[in-house]
């Protein structure tokens, strides 16, 4: 089934051209279903890239999606036209009032700073409390999962000596949680994933109440997927919606700031970026992203009013 996104979106071409199928606003309104209403916060500075990431995965489930993009009204980055903002998202303030299947939260680049210093960290927060009645499912990424964690659970971010950067094998955990889970529905015993991170969470920060599910982990990259039944959340660390060539672009990007740069782990063949990187993570995104919408699918209401309505909100007070 295809992806309905807005009315010329740049995104549009590229993922025709990749054989995603995408339907306009006007071609939806003709199919009489009710599709997946799902809300992407693109918090990152290259917003075309990540529509299209998450898009191409979000096209690829046999389910209808419409996709509403979110930015935030508190700061407007500067990497992006405004024009494209204005013509193709809509702020959190303008949909607070409607339900969605899904949200996805994506990362972004302020891993340096303190939760609270970020500028839209206020309005983040009324977005995460927002969700739990709001929004029948989550998937938080990257740095979005960490900011998510610490605010419902205040699970710290921990500063790591160099980048942790590269390709990485990981394995759905031996317990019977992670076995009988429907998002790692599957998957291989061991698999790869990229990861782009500055900082990390560690297992043993997470609350021992029993709320959070560890999924998958790696013996050198550490935790990369929880997930919180309650609240249907899914936390991802790591990044199995990037492109072949992301890691190369983060790559190349870092050694114009400065030169004492390492090269990704496991990514250029023969450790040579000269060589072109081999894309072998591509299915275990589909197959995330499929089992999620699945799972999805499965458990909302027909009725997407009532979404929600059987949940309160749970906030750790501030100190």
């Amino acid at each position: 089934m295809p992806i309905k996104i807005p009315n010329d979106l740049p995104a549009a071409e590229q993922l025709k051209a990749e054989g995603v199928r995408v339907i306009g606003e006007e071609e939806a309104l003709r199919q009489d279903i009710r599709p997946m209403e799902i809300a992407l916060l693109n918090l990152m500075p290259e917003k075309r890239k990540t529509e299209v990431q998450l898009a191409r995965l979000l096209g690829a489930t046999p389910l209808q999606v419409e996709l509403t993009l979110l930015t935030t009204s508190s700061y407007r980055p500067r990497t992006v036209p405004e024009s494209h903002l204005q013509a193709f998202y809509r702020t959190w303030e303008e949909v607070r009032d409607r339900k969605f299947d899904g949200l996805i939260v994506t990362g972004a680049p302020v891993e340096h700073l303190p939760f609270e210093e970020v500028r839209y960290w206020q309005e983040l927060t009324h977005i995460f409390d927002w969700s739990r009645t709001h929004v029948h499912s989550s998937c938080f990424i990257c740095w979005g999962a960490q900011a998510a964690l610490y605010h419902f659970h205040r699970v710290p971010k921990h500063v790591l000596p160099c980048k942790r950067f590269g390709i990485y094998v990981h394995y759905v955990t031996e317990t019977e949680d992670a076995r009988r889970n429907p998002l790692v529905r599957g998957f291989d015993d061991y698999f790869l994933v990229p990861v782009s991170r500055h900082t990390e969470t560690r297992i043993e920060d997470l609350p021992d109440n029993g709320e959070l599910e560890v999924l998958v982990v790696s013996n050198a990259a550490g935790l990369c997927l929880l997930y919180e039944p309650r609240y249907r959340a899914m936390y991802m660390f790591n990044h199995l919606e990037y492109d072949t060539f992301t890691l190369h672009e983060e790559y190349q990007r870092d050694l114009r700031r400065r030169r004492d740069v390492n090269l990704p782990i496991n990514y250029y063949p023969d450790d040579d970026p000269e060589k072109t990187p081999r894309n072998c993570w591509r299915a275990y995104a589909h197959l995330l992203f499929g089992n999620w919408i699945n799972e999805m699918y499965q458990t909302t209401p027909y009725d997407i009013r009532q979404i929600g309505r059987d949940r309160e909100p749970v906030r750790l007070e501030t100190t």
